[in-house]
């Protein structure tokens, strides 16, 4: 049985992501979730995806505006073409997306599955069912536009989908995964479990014939909308995350957990000159790219607890609209070839740059409460004040390089 796991309602955003942050985000977004799924594997990079604040916060990390209804396209859209060259090898697809995309994810997933072995069939139909429930059984004033299935070669998968109220000028973004669902291969071992549930039931044996004509039944009875109606009934799990993101643009220190930012800052400074300048030897590594890099790995070690905060997120990269700044390009480079070294080597069998993250992000935490440094306003002064040696970038162009004071200033 599938299971909602959170939702965010988001301030609803129009426009486009710019070609030169779209493909960074690709490139990023790739390497990060092979990084989860080296560390962790596939179920724990599919269980964040499924987390709300997590997955606002690794937009924000990647540069995207850190509150806007756009984290959602742009996230599922820079993993839908970074992780495509390597599905084979991670066993991970990303289908559907926004619009006339999302009307495309059942025959995806159909094509998926024929290629590595599920029933994409029943994967269709469970995405068709997850949408039911999200736009004809739930009335709360959004309506669907992006639908995104991440799933695994084993059969366990995440729905991503969100809706618009445009009175309101609100998105709201869904979370569903597949709870306790271990294949979808016609196979005796193949099953559907879940908590609290009695006897485990599996449709797709070849000896559930009977109960496959019983769900046609039931369909026939009551239609998709009567199933998807009687899902939205059933009694719903306490206290599921629900992010609700502020209508301004800008980043103010409110929306920051100072303790937690701090503790990114005094890691960097403390870790930085041992385990990456030392240890990695990537050309151009310095302190602000080692702060950048304290949190993406929080972003691939962080407990759920950890994301609270999504704007803290975009103190890493910036945004694309220049907030809290623009956004650095060689920062934002230069973490890129960082995590693509680490991740490349741990496929070999050398994890000495993965555990460097590791440790980098351990020591934030250790470090949070007794480290003291700047307010948050004085961090986002002077990352303006530099924006131009960052090679800092914002829809809005370039940024220049600071005016020079005349002597008699």
């Amino acid at each position: 049985m599938a299971a909602r796991t959170g939702s965010a309602d988001l301030p609803l955003h129009a426009g486009r992501v710019p070609h030169w942050l779209a493909e960074r985000m690709t490139r990023l977004g790739a390497v990060i979730a092979e990084a989860i799924v080296i560390e962790y594997g596939r179920d724990e990079f599919l269980a964040r995806l499924a987390h709300p604040y997590w997955f606002q916060s690794f937009g924000a990390v990647m540069g995207m505006d850190w509150h806007s209804s756009g984290v959602t396209t742009s996230v599922l859209g820079a993993l839908k073409r970074g992780l495509a060259p390597r599905a084979r090898d991670l066993g991970l697809h990303v289908c559907g997306g926004r619009g006339a995309h999302s009307r495309k994810t059942p025959g995806e997933l159909v094509a998926v599955g024929a290629r590595v072995g599920f029933d994409g069939d029943a994967l269709a139909q469970a995405s068709r069912l997850v949408a039911k429930v999200d736009s004809a059984a739930v009335q709360d004033g959004f309506d669907l536009y992006l639908h995104g299935f991440v799933v695994a070669d084993d059969g366990h998968w995440v729905v991503v989908q969100q809706g618009m109220n445009g009175d309101a000028k609100q998105a709201r973004r869904y979370h569903w995964k597949s709870e306790g669902l271990r294949s979808f291969v016609d196979s005796p071992h193949a099953a559907i479990d879940g908590p609290g549930q009695g006897e485990i039931v599996n449709l797709t044996d070849s000896r559930a014939e009977a109960s496959r004509r019983g769900v046609v039944d039931v369909l026939a009875n009551l239609g998709p909308d009567g199933v998807a109606r009687a899902l939205c009934e059933a009694p719903e799990q306490p206290l599921l995350p629900h992010l609700v993101m502020p209508a301004h643009h800008d980043v103010r220190a409110e929306d920051i957990v100072t303790r937690r930012l701090r503790g990114n800052l005094a890691a960097a400074a403390d870790r930085g000159p041992k385990d990456f300048v030392e240890l990695l030897q990537t050309p151009g590594v310095g302190a602000r790219t080692v702060r950048a890099l304290a949190q993406v790995a929080e972003i691939v070690h962080g407990a759920p607890c950890r994301f609270s905060d999504p704007a803290r997120f975009s103190l890493a990269h910036g945004g694309k609209d220049r907030h809290p700044f623009p956004v650095p390009l060689k920062v934002l480079d230069r973490s890129i070839a960082v995590m693509k070294s680490a991740v490349v080597k741990a496929r070999l069998g050398a994890t000495e740059e993965m555990a460097a993250l590791r440790r980098l992000d351990a020591q934030a935490r250790r470090m949070e409460a007794a480290a003291r440094g700047p307010l948050v306003e004085a961090v986002f002064a002077e990352e303006r004040a530099r924006s131009h040696d960052y090679g800092g970038r914002s829809v809005f162009g370039e940024e220049p390089a600071p005016a020079r004071r005349s002597r008699g200033a």
